[in-house]
């Protein structure tokens, strides 16, 4: 598959996106990188359960640059807990391991689809509702936080986003203050994403039909430039919540999530 110009202005527009909304909204951008990624492969020839599999693989590496980024942000303004860090990411790291070496290799695209519209779903739902748990209790300890952080890294793998969907709303009903939460959380995206990808780049290694420019499931020319747009896009994004009404977009930015997590459904049943 060549790096044609059409292609590289494909996914700099969707990296313009991802960038944007994510730091407009504090969203993952998984869920508008993997439905597009699987269509603009899928478009070039790839077929459709591969598609699914290298679009997660692809959009969680790019949660390894984009991290860095939003991390030191937070970081600068004193909001990350790196206490909680580092009780979570080495569970983190165990289920990321499961999901990314095991799992995700066995599952079949068509169910990683499935999977993936769900999670979509759950979280337009949750957007749309604005809803957020209540505290209370306090955070586990050591032992409690290492199987936190195992189901967060899993089911991050199977999705391919950062997991901010479980780490936010769990620190938030043990108590930790909201503005804490989501910057742990995207300190945490970082060895998440690092965890999955390497274990995406494993065990695709020996896949056959991957598309040229791919290291095991991850495609790199979507990589390299979704995250150097992403990357400048995200700081225009959190200029921008300062100035709109970023509880309308929201709930406007939900109806286009289950028009993608709809699309995935069909790509599920149909793969």
């Amino acid at each position: 598959m060549s790096l044609e110009p059409l292609l590289i202005a494909e996914l700099a527009l969707l990296g313009v996106f991802t960038g944007f909304l994510a730091g407009l909204l504090g969203i993952g951008g998984g869920m508008i990188m993997v439905p597009f990624i699987s269509a603009i492969l899928t478009h070039r020839g790839v077929a459709p359960g591969l598609a699914v599999k290298m679009a997660i693989a692809t959009s969680m590496a790019t949660i390894i640059f984009t991290s860095i980024s939003s991390v030191r942000a937070h970081h600068k303004r004193g909001a990350v807990r790196w206490d909680i860090v580092r009780r979570l990411a080495p569970g983190i790291v165990l289920g990321a391991a499961v999901a990314s070496l095991g799992v995700f290799a066995v599952l079949k695209g068509g169910a990683l689809a499935l999977l993936f519209a769900l999670f979509v779903g759950f979280s337009a739902t949750q957007m749309l509702l604005d809803k957020k748990p209540q505290a209370s209790r306090t955070l586990p300890g050591t032992l409690g936080q290492l199987g936190a952080g195992g189901v967060i890294g899993f089911l991050s793998g199977l999705v391919g986003a950062g997991g901010g969907f479980v780490s936010v709303p769990f620190m938030t009903w043990c108590n930790v203050a909201i503005h804490n939460a989501v910057a742990t959380s995207a300190a945490l995206g970082f060895p998440i994403a690092l965890a999955n990808a390497a274990g995406y780049v494993i065990s695709g290694q020996d896949v056959a039909d991957l598309p040229a420019g791919s290291l095991g499931y991850v495609y790199l020319p979507a990589l390299t430039v979704i995250a150097m747009v992403s990357v400048l896009m995200a700081p225009l994004g959190v200029k921008a919540a300062h100035a709109l009404p970023v509880k309308s977009l929201k709930r406007a930015f939900a109806l286009i999530l289950y028009l993608l997590s709809a699309y995935m459904l069909y790509k599920g049943l149909t793969a």
